[in-house]
């Protein structure tokens, strides 16, 4: 039976064989030959505190249209000059509005890491995403086989880069890990069905090894919800909808990274934060 994912991922060869007709590889490689090395984003996001990569989101499969984002590069700078450690760009176009257009503004606007959220599935696309100047790609564990993901993650490093590894469950997480995942992200949205499972993270982020740094997806609502998965483990957190809905997304941006980092300073204190409702989301994180 199709899902979600599949559907999603049919659209996203369709659009990138229009691609590879305009643009070939070696024009890409030529590209990145030329440009800057990548920013060490993991360095950045193992940083002391929660660290906040915050998202550029017009729209999302499970919610329709998010917000209409005219200026993608000015809401990148607000992220960033409110503390965020690094700015998500949605770059799928069919479901979530996206553009490498929008990739190329939000690089031009910022100093931080840069991250192109898509739905990666072939070499060409980490090529793509480094000749636009992302520092970071995502990888989504349940799109790719054992060896794609391994020769993509490669592929991701040896251009400088860092992959965000996302898995939704326990065969997933240990398939990231054996790939040799550096970051991964724990998504709380089945992406077969567009459910939140607010546990997930709780549930999955025992099977990580320490070293690995932990980023939470997903359903994060706000400065609550981030200091949730703060105490839970999580290193970093992944905030898309709730930031492009917010009349304020400096004050939630600030407010996501106090609370986060005051919960990790009191890990050993043994305080217990609650478990979020599936209201919102964070999205691909594979495919909200």
């Amino acid at each position: 039976m199709s899902t979600v994912l599949d559907s999603i991922v049919a659209g996203v060869r369709e659009d990138l064989a229009q691609r590879q007709d305009r643009v070939s590889l070696s024009d890409l490689e030529r590209r990145v030959s030329d440009l800057p090395g990548a920013l060490d984003a993991e360095a950045l996001l193992r940083a002391d505190g929660l660290s906040l990569i915050a998202e550029v989101k017009r729209a999302s499969p499970s919610k329709g249209a998010l917000a209409e984002i005219a200026d993608p590069a000015a809401l990148a700078d607000i992220y960033a000059a409110a503390g965020a450690t690094a700015i998500s760009v949605l770059t799928e176009q069919r479901r979530f509005g996206g553009s490498l257009d929008d990739l190329d503004a939000v690089r031009a606007a910022v100093r931080v890491p840069v991250l192109r959220k898509d739905f990666m599935v072939t070499d060409y696309q980490i090529w793509e995403a480094r000749a636009h100047g992302a520092d970071i790609v995502l990888l989504i564990v349940a799109s790719l086989t054992d060896a794609e993901l391994v020769r993509m993650h490669t592929l991701a490093q040896d251009l400088g880069m860092t992959a965000l590894v996302e898995v939704h469950d326990e065969g997933e997480t240990q398939r990231a890990v054996d790939a040799g995942a550096r970051v991964i992200g724990v998504n709380a949205r089945n992406l077969k069905t567009l459910e939140i499972h607010p546990d997930t993270f709780s549930r999955l982020v025992p099977l990580i090894p320490p070293g690995i740094v932990t980023v939470a997806e997903s359903g994060i609502r706000g400065a609550d919800d981030a200091a949730m998965y703060a105490a839970q483990g999580a290193e970093a957190v992944l905030v898309g909808e709730t930031l492009v809905r917010g009349d304020d997304p400096a004050a939630e941006v600030r407010a996501i990274i106090d609370a986060g980092s005051a919960a990790r300073l009191g890990l050993s204190t043994g305080a217990a934060f609650g478990t979020p409702s599936p209201s919102a989301d964070s999205t691909p994180s594979g495919a909200s």
